[in-house]
């Protein structure tokens, strides 16, 4: 990738080098922590994740998305300590087996946001349990190997989340387009229905209200 502190490719590895870098920023900004891997990986040191969340704390003027697929270890983590309020927390659900449970685990923690990254979509989730869930995030898989994502699975998240009053965001139809034709992601776009679904948390609004 060219890219310092991507040396090893995919490897887990830490890059303290960073770790202070939102200290630097006045302005309010978005973060995505570690976006190409996972805080909650088995192999990241405790005392690393304290000093990150340290740092979280002392810029409360950003806001900070984490998202991962090991639910079960945050939940284990904010037993021991309080989150942040400008955290944002979220699990990767992408299908019913190993993705719906993490939900269990999220719901039950208290933060600003709760959310879930339903991407990529690879089956029919069915009914979800919404409960303390503010954002969830649909979209299809990219790539040469890329599965499709049935229109029939996206719709049925959408209809949950109005019934609960969930912000629901369909991010894009992926490698697979509405169509069922293969082609560039950008080609098939982000339309549902003919319409951009971009809802967000309410608490999006006081954001960029600081701004």
């Amino acid at each position: 990738m060219g890219v310092k502190g991507y040396e090893n490719g995919f490897r887990f590895n830490i890059v303290p080098s960073r770790l202070n870098e939102p200290l630097k920023k006045k302005k309010p900004t978005i973060f995505f922590v570690n976006s190409m891997s996972d805080i909650f990986h088995k192999d990241m040191p405790l005392d690393y994740l304290n000093k990150i969340f340290d740092v979280i704390e002392h810029t409360p003027q950003h806001t900070y998305q984490v998202l991962t697929k090991r639910a079960d270890r945050m939940q284990e983590y904010f037993l021991h300590r309080s989150v942040p309020k400008n955290i944002w927390l979220g699990v990767t659900v992408d299908n019913k087996k190993e993705g719906l449970p993490r939900i269990d685990f999220l719901r039950n923690i208290d933060a600003t946001v709760l959310f879930l990254s339903v991407e990529p979509l690879l089956e029919d989730l069915g009914e979800m349990n919404l409960t303390n869930i503010d954002w969830v995030i649909v979209g299809g898989e990219s790539g040469n190997k890329a599965r499709p994502m049935e229109k029939e699975w996206v719709i049925n998240i959408k209809q949950q989340c109005e019934q609960k009053d969930v912000a629901f965001f369909f991010k894009q139809w992926g490698t697979w387009g509405a169509d069922k034709v293969k082609r560039n992601k950008k080609l098939n776009g982000k339309e549902l229905d003919g319409k951009i679904w971009h809802q967000f948390p309410e608490v999006i609004e006081q954001h960029f209200a600081l701004a």
